[in-house]
């Protein structure tokens, strides 16, 4: 069974939210997930056939430190393959998701869609959605 590792950080929940709701649409599709918080992970995080990144906008819409530090410590093991980003935001228009992407695109990652945005917490049926249908597209 292929298998999808969904690394995040969070902060208030959201992002963790994000990810449960992500995985449950890869499992949908016979994807086995595992949810790993990135301060619990290590370079065998990685070691799936799928990978989502997750990470709340803070700061001035900047990705989490805790997720930038991590990706530098395995980004030579995950060269050229195909990776899901998402993330919550509070205000701004989600810029920081359009700066991470073409952050991972330089350093040879191929990106599913542009990415995953929600505005502050998945509050609804419509949010659960978008998240579960990202879940599939991450591993379609």
């Amino acid at each position: 069974m292929a298998t999808l590792n969904i690394i995040y950080y969070t902060g208030t929940g959201n992002t963790q939210d994000m990810a449960k709701y992500i995985g449950e649409g890869a499992e949908s599709a016979g994807v086995s997930v595992k949810l790993i918080n990135v301060e619990e992970a290590d370079e065998t995080a990685v070691d799936a056939d799928f990978i989502a990144f997750g990470s709340p906008a803070g700061g001035a819409e900047e990705v989490a430190p805790e997720m930038i530090e991590f990706i530098e410590e395995i980004k030579n093991k995950i060269s050229g393959k195909k990776v899901g980003l998402f993330g919550s935001y509070d205000w701004g228009q989600g810029g920081w998701m359009e700066t991470w992407r073409e952050e991972m695109i330089t350093e040879n990652l191929a990106v599913v869609n542009d990415g995953l945005t929600i505005h502050l917490s998945v509050d609804d049926d419509e949010k659960i959605e978008k998240c579960r249908e990202y879940g599939k597209a991450i591993v379609g």
